[in-house]
């Protein structure tokens, strides 16, 4: 599960709907330029460009889910099973120059690329191999969307390599891979905002009886096709009050709502214990670097700023989810 998608106004806003059963030890963590990473193949990166994002922390190393950096570049990792292929070691005939595992690829790429452009280049030249972060952390079958202020890219590696497609609906969701969701947005042609004009309406002087029919046929169920259709229609005609941060964040928001998933509407196991639904939804503004949430129980917008810490440092910087109800009475 989960949604991803690029969003431009004034600044260029970037996030994702985490659709899972379970929380994950979540925080948002900020990464100051002199944190050391320490790769399992590709050496240490002692000095990097300062990230925030999402992560599980675990023996003081951030495991992201979603990150932005400095730069303006972000990145988030999907659900992809039964595509994603890592090798035990990169393949000899492939040319590959770095080799890094899964868990490291955020990190990797935000630690030393500026641009969606940069990252294409870096990671054309990196296999992604099967290196698990512990026995008890196993690797999760993934692809990436990445997205600065100027382009959107999807990268997935498969058992014939790796993939790296320019993303000109700035969306993402699941499998199928992202050359058949593209492709499959051909079948949408006929989606409008605007009220439809058939033979009815020409022969018979049928009008239609309600708003918003023009999409009918939009899809409305939770799986990965049909959530990348709706999101792409929804984005591509999303129109913002103002161009300010305040309806930005409003309406990116708003575009994830229509996409979210409700405890209890996927359930795949029959146990209630396995309801899927948006544990949160989150927006970073790439220009701006601060990262903005909500959670499945607090509707609430909470933010952090990459800029209220020091990004001189090398301690990483963790702040637990704000998962409570707030309410604001007036009387």
């Amino acid at each position: 599960m989960c949604t991803s998608i690029s969003m431009t106004t004034d600044d260029c806003y970037f996030g994702r709907n985490m659709d899972i059963a379970y929380n994950f030890g979540e925080h948002v963590t900020v990464v100051p330029r002199n944190y050391p990473f320490k790769f399992r193949l590709a050496g240490n990166m002692p000095h990097h460009f300062a990230m925030l994002g999402m992560a599980t922390v675990r023996d003081n190393y951030p495991m992201f889910a979603e990150a932005a950096n400095e730069k303006g570049l972000g990145a988030a990792g999907l659900n992809f099973p039964g595509n994603a292929y890592y090798p035990k070691e990169p393949p000899p005939d492939k040319g590959y120059k770095w080799a890094v595992s899964p868990f490291e690829f955020i990190p990797w790429v935000l630690g030393q690329c500026s641009t969606a452009e940069e990252a294409k280049l870096l990671i054309m030249s990196t296999c992604l191999v099967d290196i698990p972060f512990s026995e008890y952390l196993p690797l999760t079958p993934l692809h990436w969307h990445f997205a600065d202020k100027n382009s959107s890219i999807v990268v997935e590696q498969t058992k014939d390599g790796m993939h790296v497609y320019d993303n000109p609906v700035n969306v993402l969701t699941n499998n199928p891979p992202f050359d058949f969701q593209l492709l499959n947005l051909s079948q949408y042609l006929n989606l409008s905002v605007t009220k439809p004009d058939g033979c009815f309406a020409c022969k018979a002087g049928i009008e239609p009886f309600g708003l918003g029919m023009g999409s009918v046929g939009l899809p409305g169920d939770f799986s990965p096709a049909s959530r990348f259709v709706k999101a792409a229609f929804i984005l591509v005609n999303s129109k913002c009050k103002c161009d300010d941060e305040d309806s930005s964040i409003s309406q990116f928001f708003h575009i994830m709502e229509s996409v979210s998933v409700v405890n209890g509407s996927i359930n795949d196991s029959g146990n209630d214990n396995e309801n899927y639904r948006t544990t949160y939804c989150c927006c970073m503004n790439l220009c701006k670097g601060i990262y903005y949430y909500k959670t499945y129980d607090n509707s609430l917008i909470t933010a952090v700023n990459l800029y209220g810490e020091n990004l001189n440092g090398s301690s990483l910087t963790e702040f637990p989810c704000n998962d409570s109800l707030q309410v604001e009475f007036l009387n």
